[in-house]
């Protein structure tokens, strides 16, 4: 896996050797960041469940300021810190590790607010809805913030309240959902 376009482009990242993860394949990846618009001009991003920090450390390494990734996993962070040195840049990022709704409330009280959310849990979508509805709550979106959910192929997700579905792709056995906070 690695660092597709931008910054740091071509970097290969670490992964936790474990059935606990599953990155995001740089197919997947790709296609996902040209449904975005492939680079950004600034912004904060949040990857509320990190694994290796792919996500949010190519979102910065086209455009993005900064990135807070998080995971619950202890091993996934010490990963996602070792991707973190490689960029050369660690205090474009902050790494915590916490569960999701903990985390949520951290960010919260920190008053953080996010340009684009990667949500990519490793279960089902009842979780994805608490989430995104959280960030909607506790106010951790900015106007037109994205949040981008990648699911299997079995998991299909209810319309969720304040949220648009902008785009739905099918890669095989991923889908990516891109949804759009509505004003």
């Amino acid at each position: 896996m690695r660092i597709i376009s931008g910054k740091y482009a071509k970097r290969n990242l670490f992964t936790l050797k474990s059935q606990k993860t599953r990155p995001t394949s740089d197919k997947v990846k790709e296609s996902l960041f040209n449904s975005l618009g492939q680079f950004f001009a600034g912004g904060e991003v949040l990857d509320l469940y990190a694994g290796s920090g792919a996500l949010g450390i190519e979102a910065v390494s086209r455009g993005c300021e900064r990135a807070v990734l998080n995971d619950v996993s202890r091993p996934a962070c010490q990963i996602i810190r070792k991707n973190v040195d490689l960029t050369k840049e660690p205090d474009r990022f902050d790494v915590f590790t916490m569960p999701a709704k903990v985390a949520l409330k951290v960010f919260a009280d920190q008053e953080r607010k996010f340009d684009l959310v990667f949500l990519d849990p490793p279960y089902a979508k009842q979780q994805m809805v608490k989430d995104m509805t959280a960030l909607a709550s506790l106010d951790l979106l900015k106007p037109g913030a994205k949040i981008v959910v990648e699911t299997d192929e079995q998991t299909d997700l209810p319309p969720v309240a304040g949220f648009d579905l902008l785009k739905d792709h099918h890669m095989g056995k991923t889908i990516v959902r891109i949804y759009q906070r509505a004003e």
